[in-house]
């Protein structure tokens, strides 16, 4: 009696684990800045886009202004960034789920 219980507790954890391990989505680095000012698109205003293999794609699920002065000296609109993504291309747009942006290297000056 206690080998079948033994055994349907092993089991019953090995279809748990087997459950839980669901393929994570996998994060990139791309380009972003402001589709418009650097990246050439056609739109009005200011908004975020990334690019991927040379093609650039507005995005949805974050928005230029939640990631600091779009029109500061290291804003999206002066300079393309690396930023840390997860999403899918959808309708010609790029959903993110997760945007970070990667903190820029310290420069230091030269003697």
């Amino acid at each position: 009696m206690k080998k079948i219980i033994t055994s349907i507790f092993l089991f019953s954890m090995l279809l748990v684990n087997a459950q839980d391990k669901k393929e994570q989505p996998k994060t990139k680095i791309l380009d972003a800045a402001c589709g418009q000012c650097q990246f050439k698109m056609e739109g009005h205003g200011c908004d975020l886009a990334v690019r991927i293999d040379g093609k650039s794609y507005f995005v949805d699920g974050t928005s230029i202004d939640s990631h600091g002065d779009a029109h500061a000296d290291d804003g999206f609109c002066a300079k393309i960034r690396k930023a840390e993504v997860v999403g899918e291309i959808k309708n010609n747009r790029f959903v993110v789920t997760q945007f970070k942006l990667v903190p820029e290297e310290k420069k230091t000056p030269q003697k």
